[in-house]
């Protein structure tokens, strides 16, 4: 499948969430942490995909922690380089500048591999 149409489903996907998404103001409670759902800015389409990857990635961010410094970290960075990802994807999908969409290219190859590399860390610690 042509990356162009792969490209357009994740925008389309991420798009239909928006009525929820814009929907959600005000404050928001997750495991004791609040969080201000609030959109800053603009509301446009564009922005509010960003503001919902930017949502997921803190909530999914928001572990229960251990103690073991080494766990905690790739619980951790696994999200948060998600979010980069789906950021990335969003300038891929919507972005101009070529040199921008070349940084996104690269954040997308980059944070993948780390996030498999952290994921086979995990499992070899049986996690």
């Amino acid at each position: 499948m042509p990356r162009s149409v792969i490209l357009a489903a994740i925008a389309t996907l991420a798009l239909a969430a928006l009525p929820a998404i814009a929907a959600q103001t005000g404050d928001c409670k997750m495991d004791g942490m609040m969080m201000d759902m609030t959109p800053k800015g603009d509301t446009g389409p564009i922005s509010m995909a960003f503001a919902h990857a930017n949502m997921v990635m803190h909530g999914a961010m928001n572990i229960t922690y251990s103690g073991n410094a080494d766990m905690d970290f790739v619980r951790g960075m696994m999200p948060h380089h998600k979010g980069a990802i789906d950021m990335a994807k969003i300038v891929l999908t919507s972005g101009k500048d070529p040199e921008i969409r070349k940084l996104a290219e690269g954040i997308v190859k980059a944070q993948e591999g780390e996030i498999a590399e952290m994921q086979a860390w995990l499992k070899a610690h049986g996690q």
